[in-house]
């Protein structure tokens, strides 16, 4: 019987990768994560600052990790979140209170999911690679080949299956030749928080105007996570302009829901695309979140897909180990990749409907989506899978443990 130094090798420590890692961590397979940054660079990296949209089933998977008790006292919930469209009638509004639940989704740094999920890695048995570089990838018919840089290092490892779970720029992918749908949507997402006049009493808000989606997520204490969607021209000059100018601006978008609003933080900006990876499976490899897609934030779900790819993934895993079969094998993957194509299908057919629906000022497409607005703010049963689709609850949760 052939022995391979791993089960499962994760390339990428970060979200996706390491709450794959934490998922495998109870079965019987040996697992081991390849992290390319130190500890110190993943704390002091920018997007560690950025604000994640946690829905709930988000947060019950996280609960099932064993992360969400470190995670919860940081987060701030979404009690309601408030749909509007700027100068016209249209506006809904999602109730967790209607629903049944303490909290549609929460608002939390990734730094501080990060921090959990890394705590919890180093305190756990899974094998921590790090830092470490992937150079080199070579499947046969039953293990993948391995080539990593540690320093001077040049580590050979061999596993019955590696994941590909390193980011937007996913070295995995680049070595497999895997090619990328790109999708550009023309705009850029201008980035901030900003203090509030009033309290947000937990109310996420998401507002249309012509230029795209104005999100404004619950972000602490009288303070706000921001993402404005924007040509990129108008992203550059309001990003140019001074705090007073540009808190005028903002004012006039998103109207007075929070009184007056400021002072701002340091404004970012990113080109917004829908990207996707020709194909999720290759021989006994696969790829997970980022490295598989990425998404508009005006739903905010990017994260929260690429955390459900990593928990069914360990789900299939375990119950093909249990089985005593080959995780590895091509028919398996592919399954697996199957299977995450219609919640990939769903989000991403979501997330555009909003943004061709609600990013255009043409007066007969107006109309229709503020009839829609209305029409769906009087249907309960309409809101409540409004409601179940923002709550990550869609989809089956996996069960991993």
């Amino acid at each position: 019987m052939k022995t391979f130094d791993y089960d499962v090798l994760i390339i990428g420590g970060g979200l996706a990768g390491g709450s794959l890692a934490l998922a495998l961590a109870g079965s019987p397979l040996k697992v081991a994560v390849v992290e390319s940054r130190t500890e110190s660079e993943r704390q002091t990296a920018p997007a560690g600052a950025r604000a994640l949209a946690l829905a709930r089933g988000t947060a019950r998977i996280l609960e099932t990790l064993g992360v969400w008790a470190a995670v919860e006292p940081k987060a701030t919930p979404i009690r309601d979140i408030h749909v509007s469209d700027r100068g016209h009638f249209g506006k809904t509004r999602l109730s967790a209170e209607r629903e049944g639940v303490a909290a549609l989704g929460y608002v939390v740094t990734a730094r501080d999911v990060e921090d959990a999920v890394a705590d919890a890695l180093h305190s756990g048995t899974v094998e921590l690679i790090q830092p470490a570089r992937l150079i080199g990838l070579r499947a046969g018919p039953d293990s993948v080949h391995v080539s990593l840089k540690r320093g001077e290092e040049t580590l050979m490892l061999s596993a019955r299956l590696v994941v590909g779970a390193d980011g937007s720029d996913s070295t995995v992918r680049r070595l497999l030749e895997i090619p990328q749908i790109v999708r550009e949507y023309g705009q850029t997402a201008l980035v901030f928080e900003v203090a509030t006049e009033l309290d947000h009493r937990n109310v996420a808000y998401e507002r249309f105007t012509s230029s795209g989606p104005l999100a404004v997520l619950p972000l602490g204490r009288r303070r706000c996570s921001v993402v404005w969607t924007l040509v990129p021209s108008q992203a550059e000059e309001l990003r140019a302009l001074s705090e007073a100018e540009f808190l005028a601006r903002f004012q006039e978008a998103f109207g007075y829901w929070l009184g007056a609003l400021g002072p701002v933080g340091p404004r970012q900006t990113f080109p917004l695309k829908l990207i996707r990876a020709g194909r999720m499976a290759d021989d006994r490899v696969v790829l997970i979140g980022n490295a598989m897609h990425q998404l508009h934030p005006v739903a905010g779900q990017g994260f929260n897909l690429g955390l459900r790819d990593a928990a069914q993934l360990a789900e299939r895993l375990i119950v093909k180990q249990g089985f005593g079969e080959d995780i590895g094998d091509p028919a398996f993957l592919h399954s697996y990749a199957d299977a995450r194509q219609r919640d990939l299908r769903n989000t991403v057919a979501f997330t555009d409907s909003l943004i061709r629906i609600f990013s255009s000022d043409f007066l007969p497409l107006a109309l229709i989506r503020n009839i829609g607005l209305f029409a769906l703010d009087c249907l309960p049963p309409a809101k409540h899978l409004l409601a179940r689709h923002a709550m990550g609850l869609a989809e089956r949760l996996p069960r991993f443990h």
